[in-house]
């Protein structure tokens, strides 16, 4: 079956994410770190249906001490596998470079996506494109350095002994 005029096929497209993954992780994010100029992370989360922990290379942008992921697959219509994996574990595994961060991501809403993306379009100009090309929402994800995030989770705020 011949996969002329539309692209990459689904095989060749996991090789190349696997060797991407391969090869970022082993030079600490010196090789493989920018995909069309913008700039590439490891994203590890757990399988919604599988439990198996899973790593996707994704082009991220940064926001402040945060970092925003944008599940536009392109502009198809469906989002990308990940982004299911994503709702259903939000705490993920981000390297940047060689710095593994435990992360905990959470889907932006509509008023926080429109102040966002024009610093992911700035960031990575095709966006723009891939959200002509479709009629969904495109999600972005706000990941949050665990550690910050956590005194909110557990309703503590600020130290144990500051009041």
């Amino acid at each position: 079956m011949s996969n002329a005029g539309n692209g990459p096929g689904k095989a060749f497209i996991k090789f190349f994410t696997g060797l991407t993954v391969v090869l970022y992780r082993v030079s600490g994010g010196r090789l493989m770190s920018r995909m069309r100029g913008a700039p590439i992370c490891l994203v590890t989360v757990t399988g919604h249906k599988s439990g198996r922990r899973r790593t996707v290379a994704l082009i991220y942008t940064p926001d402040g001490d945060s970092v925003l992921l944008v599940a536009s697959l392109g502009g198809a219509p469906k989002h990308p596998a990940w982004y299911h994996n994503l709702t259903a574990h939000p705490q993920i595994e981000v390297q940047l470079g060689g710095v593994t961060r435990t992360m905990i991501a959470r889907e932006a809403s509509s008023a926080e996506r429109t102040t966002l993306w024009p610093n992911v379009v700035a960031n990575y100009p095709s966006s723009a494109t891939s959200r002509q090309k479709t009629s969904r929402g495109i999600p972005i994800f706000v990941c949050t350095p665990s550690a910050r995030i956590a005194p909110k989770v557990f309703g503590v705020v600020g130290s144990a002994g500051a009041r």
